[in-house]
């Protein structure tokens, strides 16, 4: 009996176990993607360069974590000009502050299967505010694609200064492939 006890207790601890994925972001197939208004006209622009780590629990949410940044100096716009002014200092210094980073403090389940709420920090050179946001995950093959919104005010974080014509909204939309 203890011999059939003690192999129960092994296989749940390996059920478990396999409940927890450990995950790494990928650019191949993500897309950090964010849209502000600058002159009446919604631009936008994309980041690469994800680095970190991801722990994905669909049984237990609470157990789920992330750690992921992404690096400033890759920012696409479709104009070199405005990407070589937004890495100056007094956008996103990309000489002191070559990444941004999103920690999670918890991981709660959302409402159906597959959706969550985010809850943790968003720091942008160096400034780190608390920020929440729902978000889904999908099965992609091996892969776990991560889909999530949210906004942020660009003055909040030392990104430029007012503008008359700029907006201090960006709307900032992920999508980031893990396996």
């Amino acid at each position: 009996m203890k011999k059939f006890l003690s192999i129960l207790a092994l296989m749940c601890v390996f059920a478990i176990g396999n409940a927890q994925k450990k995950l790494q972001p990928v650019d191949e197939g993500s897309k950090v993607h964010f849209v502000i208004k600058n002159l009446g006209i919604n631009t936008g622009g994309d980041l690469t360069g994800l680095k970190g780590s991801i722990v994905l629990n669909q049984k237990k949410p609470t157990a789920s974590s992330a750690d992921v940044t992404v690096n400033v100096s890759t920012i696409d716009t479709d104009n070199e000009r405005r990407d070589g002014h937004l890495n100056r200092e007094d956008y996103f210094d990309v000489a002191k502050f070559s990444t941004m980073r999103i920690k999670s403090t918890s991981i709660t389940a959302g409402t159906g299967a597959g959706n969550y709420n985010f809850a943790g920090t968003l720091t942008i050179k160096d400034v780190t505010k608390n920020i929440s946001f729902p978000f889904s995950v999908v099965p992609s093959g091996a892969n776990y694609m991560f889909t999530g919104d949210f906004s942020i005010n660009r003055l909040d974080y030392g990104i430029g200064k007012e503008s008359a014509t700029m907006s201090d909204d960006v709307k900032v939309s992920l999508q980031v492939v893990a396996k």
